[in-house]
């Protein structure tokens, strides 16, 4: 549990919001081929990438995000029609976060680039607990089936508690009661996508 509530801001700062101080959370950091395609379809991939190819997220529920400024400029992205839901900051194209498209899963992955620099992340989320989706990564990246189940474990079991107790209703990225995002989702071409996977290399 957080200590106090973790800002969130987008680059030029339009965007701002928070992580609530009792989410539960797991730093992860995941090398496979759409996030890497991503952020070159977004552009400045250096700035999501790390050398490896991989992008960091903070793991936790959308119930316990919220938007207080700008929410005008939160956009979605997505890769092909049925793809996840990839939210970011029209204003300066930062990522935010990476939703399925049922609100009912309410998991929420967000990335590292609305959470400050590291040393910031090491102090409220502790070190990375998991790399996920190895196989893309452009050098040697340590994993094993047991750091990623436990790290996945407790997420799935929050989850499951959120669609039981209906917590996942509440969601920024959806509109209420419904499972309509609140900014539809701009789907890539087949041409663009394929541009971006080949800028990525993967």
């Amino acid at each position: 549990m957080l200590s106090a509530d973790y800002p969130i801001r987008c680059r030029c700062g339009r965007l701002q919001g928070a992580i609530a101080r009792e989410a539960p959370t797991t730093r992860a950091s995941c090398y496979c081929r759409d996030c890497q395609t991503y952020a070159h379809a977004l552009g400045d991939p250096g700035r999501v990438l790390d050398p490896q190819g991989g992008t960091e997220v903070v793991a936790t529920l959308q119930q316990y995000i919220r938007f207080t400024a700008g929410t005008e400029s939160l956009a979605s992205l997505s890769l092909r029609p049925n793809g996840l839901l990839r939210w970011y900051a029209a204003c300066c194209d930062t990522p935010i976060a990476n939703t399925v498209r049922d609100p009912k899963v309410s998991y929420v992955g967000v990335v590292h680039t609305c959470l400050g620099e590291p040393s910031a992340r090491l102090a409220a989320f502790g070190p990375s607990a998991v790399s996920v989706n190895t196989r893309r990564a452009k050098g040697a990246v340590k994993t094993s089936a047991l750091s990623v189940a436990a790290a996945t474990i407790p997420v799935v079991w929050s989850v499951l508690r959120a669609r039981l107790s209906g917590g996942w209703r509440r969601s920024p990225f959806f509109v209420p009661g419904s499972a309509v995002p609140v900014a539809a989702p701009r789907v890539l071409s087949p041409e663009e996508r394929e541009r971006a996977r080949s800028a990525a290399g993967v």
